[in-house]
């Protein structure tokens, strides 16, 4: 199967980490034109438990930023999406990006995945309740086919230990606003 990609708006900076919602839970998105995509909660659950998630940059995978494996990417499930925080490298990539969220000259995020578990009501209309989730990107060009998604940059420290915890708890980050 080739895996899909989606990508998400606004993409802001006030710090080293990049944070933000990746996908919107119960909110459908226009596809290309092509139909209307709605992700159900629990979609990416199994895939964050096994497989070892990228953050990357364009969906390119010699753009590494963190991944899930080293902890330099971290994804929360809340009520409302799928969260995460990347902990950019100190790299030019990673300054780069960084510094193109702070003037708020990034498109947005985006995410790879393997839909395995998909409902069609009707031929214009996808509802996915399982996917194998590969990648989360940080888009320098493009549209988002999710308007209600975000990124912004925080530093480090405050998405730690305690922080990060709080945030499985709470139904919108605090990053999301």
């Amino acid at each position: 199967m080739d895996i899909e990609h989606r990508l998400m708006p606004e993409v802001r900076a006030t710090g080293r980490q990049l944070v933000g919602t990746a996908v919107p839970y119960n909110k459908a998105a226009d596809i290309a034109g092509m139909f209307r995509e709605t992700v159900m909660p629990g979609c990416f659950a199994a895939s964050m438990k096994t497989n070892d998630i990228r953050a990357l940059a364009d969906h390119r995978t010699d753009q590494l930023l963190g991944r899930t494996k080293s902890q330099t990417l971290q994804l929360i499930e809340t009520n409302s999406g799928l969260t995460f925080a990347i902990d950019l490298p100190r790299t030019g990539l990673g300054d780069d990006l960084l510094e193109l969220a702070r003037r708020g000259d990034l498109s947005g995020c985006s995410i790879g995945f393997i839909a395995t578990e998909e409902r069609w009501p009707d031929p214009r209309t996808r509802v996915l309740h399982a996917a194998d989730l590969r990648e989360i990107s940080i888009i320098t060009g493009g549209e988002p086919a999710y308007p209600d998604t975000s990124v912004a940059v925080r530093h480090r420290d405050r998405a730690t230990g305690a922080y990060l915890r709080r945030l499985r708890l709470l139904e919108a980050p605090p990053w999301a606003g």
